[in-house]
């Protein structure tokens, strides 16, 4: 039986922000993986690729927090998150925060709702870590919908990083598209660039030359035709 990476999108999943700290350093990224697996007492799970900055600090804290993220949090942001290193830059630089009672900094900027656990076992997936946590705090800040991955790619055309746990190539279209070459964000004339501005129809060629990724902020001649 082959695998057909289309069946498994249609398995549903949200957008969040997985934060940490242990004291010294601090770091938060994007994260699709976050769900629940008990009620009593309630525990959350989130799967983290061992290659970021975010997977090694809750290894030595023991600790995270989860920012469910609204339906009209803007690419840019989810960007800031989602294809910037932690390692390189402090990516909680202009992002309104609240500490935890874990000490996790809890991102409030497009949040609905916060929650903060402690790592009560870590399970070993191969290029990913899923972290079971008991929910130690849990916030409702405000009513809105929150951003699921179907809207974040259909609506949004957003694209998952090479780390994300549902990571795939997509495969070329005879459409004139054009991909990011950084973070693989496709600009369709169809749908525009909404949160920039650029109106439903505005090919490739049309947009100005500041233009900039709505994700990662890379420039036009960072983008080749798909």
């Amino acid at each position: 039986m082959t695998v057909n990476p289309k069946a498994l999108h249609k398995i549903g999943y949200g957008l969040y922000v997985v934060s940490t700290s242990d004291g010294e350093r601090r770091n938060g990224q994007i994260a699709n993986t976050v769900f629940q697996v008990t009620s009593e007492p309630p525990k959350i799970a989130v799967s983290i690729n061992k290659e970021n900055l975010t997977h090694e600090i809750i290894r030595k804290s023991g600790v995270f927090g989860v920012s469910v993220l609204a339906q009209d949090t803007p690419l840019s942001f989810i960007g800031k998150f989602g294809f910037k290193s932690g390692r390189e830059e402090d990516k909680f630089e202009g992002v309104n925060l609240q500490d935890g009672k874990l000490g996790v900094p809890l991102v409030l900027d497009h949040a609905l709702a916060l929650l903060e656990a402690r790592v009560s076992q870590a399970v070993d997936v191969g290029t990913h870590t899923l972290f079971v946590g008991e929910i130690e705090d849990a916030v409702d800040l405000k009513e809105g919908e929150p951003m699921t991955y179907a809207y974040y790619h259909l609506v949004k055309g957003g694209k998952e990083p090479r780390t994300a746990p549902v990571y795939h190539k997509d495969e070329p279209v005879n459409l004139p598209r054009y991909q990011c070459e950084v973070c693989g964000y496709i600009y369709d004339p169809e749908k525009g660039d909404p949160d920039g501005g650029v109106s439903p129809g505005t090919s490739f060629e049309e947009l100005p030359e500041s233009w900039v990724c709505p994700v990662c902020g890379a420039g036009k001649s960072e983008f080749s035709k798909v």
